[in-house]
């Protein structure tokens, strides 16, 4: 007789990787895989019960450093791939991992549509404001006239204003967190991972090695929990409002949320009513005839 092993509750230890982590130190990569960790036991999900899905860049390099069902994509493609995981089988949870400079630069198409789909995943970026596996390149979301060292003047662009573009998408779940503050992210990744449709998770993390601007220090100084301080996060125009309002103050946690809206899986007319899971649904199948029919 085998155990059941869905039976017995998860354990840190089983998300760990002999795989050594090569991130600086001081990388915010390291908290945000402790929370991820923290926040899957907590849901009593083991490491097989999930999927982790990992976009290019110094975040990506968590794809081996945890044990689980791993996927590491190309460049800005995390979402779709993410999202097709998803409608296969709803029955599994969905974690998606992307930087700002994927994010908002080669995939900001993909989010846009993420967004807009209310595809039933979650996304986590991590947002350091800079390219950090290209050593230091200026992102989307690199300060303005903040020197960089492929742009030592500053960019000539304009920073894309990312809560203003992700607030106009009119989501469902918009959370903040920062790695100086664990429990925070855990208790937001619980309910990002229980969301219904799209659930977009800012995180926010320093850079020790290229990004001399938004360090630790700058955000513990000014990071909060705004649901400890009353914030409704049913109200829509006070959620963009904290989101988008960071010149002193940084409102951190729960900023947005509504579950009234079906998620992109729901709306599919041709699966109302249907028991199984597409990946169920596969099976083989003769196509010799229509091979002849090539002929």
């Amino acid at each position: 007789m085998t155990a059941d092993l869905s039976k017995a509750a998860p354990t840190l230890s089983e998300y760990y990787s002999e795989t050594k982590c090569t991130w600086c130190d001081g990388c915010g990569n390291y908290a945000i895989r402790t929370a991820v960790k923290m926040a899957l036991v907590e849901l009593s999900l083991h490491p097989w019960q999930v999927c982790l899905c990992y976009d290019i860049g110094c975040h990506g390099n968590a794809s081996d450093k945890i044990q689980g069902y791993r996927f590491h994509g190309i460049h800005g493609r995390v979402i779709p791939f993410a999202a097709g995981v998803k409608l296969a089988n709803m029955q599994l949870p969905v974690i998606a991992f992307g930087g700002d400079g994927a994010t908002f630069s080669e995939g900001v198409g993909h989010l846009v549509h993420g967004v807009r789909s209310n595809y039933p995943i979650t996304f986590i970026l991590h947002n350091n404001a800079d390219y950090g596996l290209t050593t230091g390149q200026a992102s989307a979301l690199t300060w303005q006239e903040q020197p960089m060292n492929w742009s030592p003047n500053g960019i000539p662009e304009r920073t894309l204003a990312s809560m203003e573009l992700l607030f106009s998408l009119q989501p469902t779940f918009v959370a903040r967190g920062f790695t100086g503050n664990i429990k925070l992210m855990t208790r937001i990744l619980q309910a990002a991972i229980q969301h219904r449709g799209f659930a977009f998770v800012d995180m926010l993390q320093a850079c020790p090695t290229y990004d001399h601007f938004a360090t630790h220090t700058y955000l513990l100084e000014r990071c909060y929990d705004a649901n400890a301080e009353g914030h409704d996060p049913s109200n829509i125009q006070a959620a963009k409002a904290l989101a988008t309002q960071t010149d002193d103050r940084i409102a951190c946690g729960i900023l947005y949320q509504r579950e009234d809206v079906p998620s992109f899986y729901e709306r599919l007319v041709s699966r109302h009513d249907v028991a199984t899971t597409c990946v169920e649904e596969v099976k083989r199948y003769d196509v010799s005839r229509y091979w002849r029919s090539l002929r």
